[in-house]
């Protein structure tokens, strides 16, 4: 039997499935899948569909006993592989705009259920509390134990000013949580800027969208009026991740041409890539190289990069491209690790299916995939610890992807904070990254200034911005 897939040329770089879906863009090339199909299973398949159409309850159409075996075939393969229906393709192609009706929650699957990996900030979801680690069990009336992640998408998002309530458990509370959120049109400004203080500029990325490389260039000359910058941090806590020219294409905004950002693996020829710091690996279409007229203190300046357990796969691409070239020191906490390439293949009737064909690799050669990238400098959120002590990470989900360099290398997770400290926690709403209470920053522009970086562990310590090794020289504080 011959199934010949035409290419879609999406291939995504995101964290997971979820209300905010990014997708990267490549080439990937018509290939024939010539495949003996196995007689005896095909039988089985047969007679189990026979049973269904004869005994079933209730009558069951074909189509949908159809599109609910391709769905199982595909998400039982890892937790980012799935079929999109007519309905999810569109939205997956949509949410690459940045605009979208919805609540403004990144979600995974668990055991069967949803999983808040990050609420995304000044959306409803975020201003009523949402947290990560947060377990959706019920979406208004109807129960999210089996139900499928595009399901789930589906019932969260909606018209604006339209009402949705969600169930959520939460680690440490005996109750469910019940929330009554407003959707609203979530427009994600994937990039910020601003002058913290004479001499020191702060960019945050939100999301590696389409237009995420245009607005960093505006972002950057907008920080260049004010003077060539002493020091610069890079904020991509709780970024999802996007595009995969984005990634490549902010990597490329601070290291030097023809650098190597990433590199993929996987069984076909068109899945073994490099990707540099060139405009034809981010630029797309026939767009200019907008990052040919950045100022030059772009690829001089000290810089840090500030990351969390919410930072994902093309977040960790460029974390991991600037921690290996020595472009920037990495702060925070254990990333992601989202670190698997996912094709978008088209089965017609405006289907597809979302596959996972590749893995991603650092300049190093370090695998990211469920494990991340390891900060050079260990800082939580809080001096107490981070608020979100029960983040998902991917290594936590079913079926997850093995790093194939570092099976046995466990990522480095902080520990739960004692108890006085938790109980000080619970109550503290979410940081606004970039204000003024944001510790993780304050620890940035230490860095930057050459003044001691203050760990946020159980015996704080402080490490000497100028060390030469800031991992292993660290002096206690009291």
């Amino acid at each position: 039997m011959t199934n010949k897939f035409k290419p879609l040329a999406l291939v995504t770089a995101g964290a997971v499935a979820g209300i905010l879906i990014s997708l990267g863009v490549t080439a990937v090339a018509q290939r024939d899948a010539r495949t003996a199909l196995p007689l005896e299973d095909l039988r089985q398949f047969s007679d189990v569909f026979g049973a269904i159409k004869a005994f079933y309850v209730e009558p069951v159409d074909d189509k949908k006993l159809i599109q609910e075996a391709i769905s199982g075939m595909v998400t039982g393969l890892d937790p980012h592989s799935a079929f999109l229906d007519a309905e999810a393709f569109k939205e997956l192609q949509v949410g690459t705009q940045g605009e979208f009706g919805g609540l403004g929650i990144e979600v995974g699957t668990e055991d069967g259920f949803v999983k808040v990996v990050s609420p995304i900030e000044d959306t409803p979801a975020f201003r009523a509390g949402v947290k990560s680690g947060d377990l959706i069990i019920k979406i208004d009336e109807k129960n999210t134990k089996g139900m499928t992640l595009n399901d789930a998408v589906k019932l969260m998002r909606g018209k604006p000013k339209s009402t949705v309530t969600l169930t959520l458990m939460r680690k440490g509370e005996p109750r469910p949580i019940v929330v009554q959120l407003v959707r609203d049109v979530i427009r994600v400004q994937s990039v910020r800027s601003k002058v913290i203080e004479p001499g020191y500029g702060y960019v945050r990325l939100t999301q590696f969208q389409e237009m995420t490389v245009d607005s960093l260039a505006r972002q950057l000359g907008n920080l260049d009026k004010s003077g060539p910058l002493k020091g610069l941090v890079l904020d991509l806590r709780n970024d999802p991740g996007g595009l995969l020219n984005g990634a490549v294409g902010v990597s490329a905004a601070f290291l030097p041409p023809k650098t190597l950002v990433v590199s993929t693996d996987g069984r076909t020829e068109d899945a073994k890539r490099k990707y540099i710091a060139s405009p034809e690996d981010y630029v797309r279409g026939r767009g200019d190289d907008v990052l040919s007229k950045l100022p030059a203190w772009t690829k001089t300046t000290p810089m840090v990069v500030l990351v969390n357990g919410g930072s994902a796969s093309a977040s960790e691409i460029v974390a991991g491209a600037l921690q290996d070239h020595k472009r920037a020191v990495v702060m925070g906490t254990q990333t992601f690790g989202k670190g698997s390439v996912q094709s978008i293949l088209p089965l017609g009737n405006n289907t597809a299916i979302k596959l996972t064909t590749a893995r991603y690799y650092t300049p190093g050669g370090r695998s990211i995939q469920a494990k991340g990238i390891t900060p050079d400098l260990l800082v939580e959120e809080t001096p107490d610890g981070d608020l979100s002590q029960f983040r998902v990470r991917e290594a936590d989900l079913t079926r997850h992807l093995s790093n194939d360099k570092d099976r046995e290398d466990k990522p480095v997770i902080p520990k739960p904070t004692a108890d006085g400290a938790a109980d000080r926690m619970k109550d503290r709403k979410p940081i606004e990254f970039g204000s003024a209470e944001d510790f993780q920053l304050q620890q940035a522009m230490n860095h930057l200034k050459g003044q001691p970086v203050l760990l946020a562990k159980k015996d704080a310590t402080a490490v000497s911005a100028d060390s030469k090794d800031a991992g292993t020289k660290a002096s206690t504080t009291k």
